[in-house]
């Protein structure tokens, strides 16, 4: 792994459910203010119901008053 890489595969790598990202298709919801909203293991497509929900939630979803 490219070291500058590190820090942000391992924050991702502890968004829920933790574990190793698997595959470069995995996908992961980051919310406005840099946090893991959601995580998407590889075999969900992009047009998942899920995933979209999870998007418009977060589209939808004030900022947050800690942000920052």
């Amino acid at each position: 792994m490219i070291p500058s890489y590190r820090p942000l595969y391992e924050k991702l790598s502890q968004a829920g459910p933790a574990g190793d990202v698997a595959w470069n298709f995995e996908k992961f919801l980051v919310g406005r203010d840099g946090r893991v909203i959601a995580r998407f293991k590889s075999r969900v497509e992009p047009d998942d119901p899920a995933l979209v929900e999870a998007i418009e939630r977060a589209l939808d979803a004030p900022p947050r008053e800690d942000a920052g």
